[in-house]
């Protein structure tokens, strides 16, 4: 995996330490419960600055049109918001009440390569911003907003890039009950979640210097919180699919030190706009074969049997080395990549993005 730093190694230290911040992430309001709400666009498609949480998700699957046979990709750009509420009551303009972090990486399915870059800044000063009104997010030279059914997004890195449009082409997907995502055991225990799948995607990727005009299909998810992650909870296991037939399937769970489920959930959408949403104890992941990485000494499951009403599926990650390391920004190192979606009857049906998170150690939110 090749990562590029931002600027300094130490970025997120000094940003913290210079800020008072050490150790006071994870500090903050106690969570209640979040009321049911009729969610509003575009401004929902904005920031949350009252939550303690939140991100805006896409990933996709392109294919350069140059190549006769299509150079083959993957795609992630994220960006996070975290409020610092022990901050809040300061006046002075450098008190650092939002963070803003960032993650990209492109799969490069022919080379087997994953590349991934990352940064971190303060809100304000125009160097970080989020909208409240709509989608616009700036991270120094990196940037995501939307303009009516359409999404742009530019992020530059010194060894690769992306430089992409994604326009609607159905309907927003609210998740859990009309938008209200339950995560744990405990009602306080839920975000505000919604996505865009079957994104029609055009574009540009960088990758070493070469630049391929790709066409793809990508999903978006927005999904902000005040407590996340239930007590006993080390991280979560996540799949995304775009259906080649149009369908959308998401499946989670959340995962103790055992390997339990102690929470799952997600939702089937056909490609004729009936939904089911899943309820808890109906989606099961069952880990078929193992990849350590060389890097971390991590090891992840790359193939599952995932269960769900909609159908019993296989998912493949179509290379095995897509771990993030993303300790100078968020502090974890995850498993995040391309992968391919296979039904009961051994047919690719689907492709899209599988997540894994608190293997290399639990994950802090």
């Amino acid at each position: 995996m090749q990562i590029s730093n931002d600027h300094h190694q130490t970025r997120r230290a000094v940003l913290l330490a210079g800020a008072g911040l050490a150790g006071t992430l994870t500090a903050g309001r106690a969570a209640r419960a979040l009321p049911a709400k009729t969610l509003v666009f575009p401004r929902d498609r904005g920031a949350h600055p009252d939550f303690k949480t939140e991100w805006w998700y896409i990933t996709g699957h392109a294919k350069s049109s140059a190549s006769p046979r299509g150079n083959e990709f993957g795609f992630q750009l994220t960006f996070f918001r975290s409020r610092i509420d022990s901050t809040q009551a300061m006046t002075s303009k450098f008190a650092a009440k939002q963070l803003l972090f960032a993650h990209a990486a492109i799969t490069d399915v022919q080379g087997k390569k994953l590349w991934h870059d990352q940064r971190i800044a303060r809100d304000g000063f125009g160097v970080a911003t989020s909208s409240e009104s709509d989608m616009a997010i700036k991270l120094r030279d990196w940037s995501l907003k939307a303009d009516g059914s359409t999404y742009t997004a530019e992020l530059p890195a010194s060894d690769f890039g992306l430089k992409l449009q994604f326009n609607e082409t159905q309907a927003v997907l609210l998740q859990g009950k009309n938008g209200l995502s339950r995560k744990g055991p405990e009602a306080k225990q839920a975000s505000y979640y919604y996505s865009q799948p079957q994104l029609a995607t055009t574009g540009s990727l960088r990758v070493q210097g070469k630049t391929f005009g790709v066409q793809g299909t990508a999903w978006l998810d927005h999904e902000w919180s005040q407590e996340l992650l239930a007590p006993g909870v080390i991280g979560w296991d996540w799949i995304g699919i775009n259906m080649l037939d149009g369908s959308a399937l998401t499946a989670f769970r959340l995962r103790d030190k055992d390997g339990g489920a102690v929470w799952d959930g997600g939702s089937f959408r056909s490609a004729k706009n009936d939904l089911y949403v899943f309820s808890k104890g109906e989606v099961i992941f069952k880990p078929v074969r193992s990849w350590t990485s060389p890097l971390t000494q991590t090891t992840y499951p790359v193939e599952w049997i995932v269960r769900t009403p909609a159908d019993s599926y296989t998912v493949k990650a179509m290379i095995d080395n897509q771990e993030l390391d993303s300790r100078q920004s968020t502090g974890s190192i995850y498993w995040e990549g391309l992968s391919e979606l296979i039904d009961s009857n051994g047919k690719k049906v689907g492709s899209g993005y599988l997540e894994m998170t608190g293997y290399s150690k639990p994950l802090q939110m």
